[in-house]
């Protein structure tokens, strides 16, 4: 894919590129754009677009992160995926786990459910929608797994938890595994189960995610999210 073909032109547009421009130089990513522009050459259909890719990071500017939700891969299926972890794009039928996100920011905050799933708002008002690993071959979970984007990824969480304002929401085991990443003397990290319908029932339901986040928000000092769509 072309962002990741020259080390100059990432796809990136605001802070980020600054501050993930030596990644980019380093073997795994070599070796990940490659294996991507292979995959692309062989006809396989890779979402999100890649224009899409990094999304999340350019619509939340580094120094404008609140909070990060961290999610797996993006959806596979044709259209969903917008860059965003959970979110899809505008029309798109919402997933069993954002619909289960949406009960609870109702049961939290007692905001109505959106007519659609796009959580673009969310991006620009501060909240980094981070998936672990940014691409995905259509129709197959996980299939882009182990090929260099968690360490990316880490990366970038590493860079946020040096900041010391940021909330971490880790939802499910896979999310939860990111937590070595993150300085846990100076950020705060919110955990429960994921939004799936396998595990909403044990745990995520009753979390309380988003006034916990909007809570210690304040605490710093800092204004709160507007969860609104």
């Amino acid at each position: 894919m072309k962002h990741l073909k020259n080390s100059r032109d990432v796809g990136l547009q605001n802070t980020w590129k600054e501050k993930l421009l030596p990644e980019f130089e380093k073997d795994y990513m070599k070796n990940l754009g490659a294996f991507l522009r292979e995959e692309k050459a062989k006809k396989k259909i890779i979402y999100p677009p890649g224009k899409k890719i990094f999304n999340a990071l350019n619509l939340t500017d580094f120094h404008e992160v609140k909070a990060v939700i961290v999610g797996q891969d993006p959806y596979h299926g044709k259209g969903q995926a917008n860059g965003l972890s959970f979110s899809v794009e505008n029309g798109v039928v919402k997933p069993p786990s954002l619909r289960n996100i949406f009960k609870e920011l109702k049961a939290d905050l007692e905001i109505e459910e959106p007519t659609n799933g796009n959580l673009s708002n969310w991006a620009k008002n501060g909240v980094l929608l981070l998936n672990s690993v940014l691409t995905v071959e259509a129709h197959k979970p996980g299939s882009h797994y182990n090929r260099g984007w968690e360490r990316f990824t880490n990366k970038v969480l590493e860079l946020l938890s040096e900041n010391k304002e940021v909330i971490f929401v880790l939802w499910g085991k896979k999310a939860q595994e990111k937590v070595s990443s993150i300085n846990l003397q100076d950020n705060y990290v919110i955990k429960s189960a994921h939004p799936s319908p396998f595990s909403a029932n044990h745990g995520f339901f009753g979390s309380k995610p988003f006034s916990k986040v909007n809570k210690m928000l304040k605490e710093k000092g800092l204004d709160p999210v507007d969860w609104k769509l």
